[in-house]
Parts: structure tokens; C-alpha cells; sequence
């Protein structure tokens, strides 16, 4: 019996494997501090999932809330001001 299956890598490279381009790099760049207050609000309500939270936990949360607000509003309005420097 006969093997048909694609042998060589070129042939059976996926796309995905492919590094991110420039582009995405950038991207990525400037969604970072929406990132980073994204994951310190998992890090808040995390610590509080085992425990009743206390003041200092609900404080700590919204200030992360607030923080992931800010970032988001952020990243909005530089969108806005990037589409509009185009064209």
C-alpha cells in the first residue's frame, strides 16, 4: 500500500504559524495598558473567590474597574483619532 499524505513541511506548513507582523505587533502595543488593567481586575476578583471580600477587597475591585474604564475609554479614542488621521 501506497503512503499519500504530504510529506514535505512546505506543503503541510499551517498559517498560523506564521510570527505577528509588524502590524499586530502594534496593535498589540497599543491595546497593552487595556491588557494589563484587564488582568489586574482578574487579579483582584480572583483573590476574593475563596473569602468573603472586605472593604479593602471592594475597593481594591472597583479601583481595577475604574482603571479598566480608563484604559478602555482610552484605546476608544485613539481609534477615533487614528481613523480620522487617515482620511
Amino acid at each position: 500500500m501506497k503512503h499519500i499524505g504530504a510529506v514535505q513541511a512546505v506543503v503541510t506548513a499551517d498559517v498560523f504559524d506564521c510570527e505577528p507582523t509588524a502590524a499586530e505587533l502594534d496593535a498589540i502595543e497599543r491595546e497593552m495598558p487595556f491588557i494589563l488593567a484587564g488582568v489586574e481586575l482578574l487579579d483582584a476578583q480572583i483573590t476574593t473567590l475563596d473569602r468573603t471580600p472586605s472593604e479593602l477587597d471592594a475597593r481594591r475591585i472597583r479601583r481595577a474597574r475604574r482603571r479598566v474604564l480608563a484604559a478602555r475609554r482610552e484605546l476608544a479614542n485613539r481609534s477615533i483619532t487614528f481613523a480620522g488621521v487617515g482620511a
